[in-house]
Parts: C-alpha cells; sequence; structure tokens
C-alpha cells in the first residue's frame, strides 16, 4: 500500500501563504537553524528587517511546495532537518548575507545551506564568498570619493593660484 499525503484546506492555504510571502523577495538564503536560542534568531530577525529582508523558519514540505509553484529550483536535499529561510529583496542581498555570517560569527551554531538570488544558485562557501564583498551604499561612497578627489585637487590649486597672485597683486600697491 503507498502512502498518500493528506491534503487538507489548512495545508493548502499554508502553501499559498508561503508562496505569497516567497514572491515579494528575490534572495533566499537556507539555513539549518538547528541550536540556535530563541534570543539568537530574535536579534537575527531584527538585523534582518533593518536590511529589508527577513527570517523565516518553514516547514520543508510547505516550502518546498511553494518554491516549486514559483518555479524556484532548489535540490531537494536543502529540505531535510530544520529549515529557515533568510529572505532579501533587490539589492539587499549583499546586506542579509553579511547579516546571517555575522549572527553565525557571533555563536550562532547556524549551517548555512545554499542561496538562491536573482535566479542564480550558490553554494555555502560562494554566498560566504559573497557576503564578504562591500555593499551597494560602500561601493557608492567609494565610487564618489573617488570622483571627488581630481575635482578637489582643481579646486585648491586654483585657490593656490588665485591666493599667489592676489598677494602679489596688493604687494604692487602697496609700492
Amino acid at each position: 500500500m503507498d502512502y498518500k499525503t493528506r491534503i487538507t484546506p489548512a495545508k493548502e492555504n499554508a502553501v499559498k501563504e508561503l508562496k505569497d510571502e516567497f514572491q515579494q523577495y528575490s534572495g533566499f538564503i537556507f539555513t539549518d537553524y538547528r541550536g540556535m536560542t530563541v534570543e539568537q534568531i530574535t536579534e537575527l530577525r531584527k538585523e534582518l528587517l533593518n536590511n529589508d529582508g527577513a527570517y523565516r523558519v518553514v516547514k520543508n514540505r510547505f516550502a518546498k511546495l511553494a518554491m516549486k509553484d514559483l518555479g524556484i529550483e532548489i535540490d531537494e536535499s536543502v529540505f531535510v532537518g530544520p529549515t529557515a529561510i533568510a529572505l532579501s529583496k533587490g539589492d539587499s542581498a549583499n546586506e542579509v548575507a553579511k547579516s546571517v555570517f555575522k549572527a553565525k560569527d557571533n555563536g550562532a551554531p547556524m549551517v548555512v545551506k545554499c542561496a538562491k538570488i536573482d535566479e542564480k544558485l550558490f553554494s555555502a562557501e560562494e554566498i560566504e564568498a559573497f557576503s564578504k564583498l562591500p555593499g551597494r551604499l560602500e561601493l557608492l561612497s567609494s565610487l564618489m570619493g573617488t570622483m571627488r578627489a581630481p575635482v578637489q585637487k582643481l579646486a585648491a590649486t586654483l585657490l593656490a593660484y588665485v591666493e599667489k597672485n592676489s598677494d602679489g597683486a596688493a604687494q604692487a600697491e602697496v609700492n
């Protein structure tokens, strides 16, 4: 006799709600949260919320069905054991990844399984390397600093030239 899962309206609604939530996000970092305390999870959620992200503990079967409905292909081995997903919107994927690895470095016994960001699948090692890259705001500030340097140098040169010439003109008037 084959085992069949009974599909109840409550389960269908749970999958639909999960699917609706996942549609709002473009980045997913899959973690095993086993051993994390409520305080650690709450702290991570607060930090992710500040970075336009979320941390969601999910039922593996429901998450697998929601991902499949959205057309997001994830290896089924990801959905083994306790699973939580760090979710990110748009350009916040780097900041969300930084927050996840910051929590891990601060002693949270979390295991990063893999990530799917903008239709690209990352291994645990790749997402860790991605988290170490500078964020969007850091890159923009670096670019602005680089663009501003020649203008500052020109302004300083012009100012020195004006001061030099104005001192010479003032001395000529005195004589």
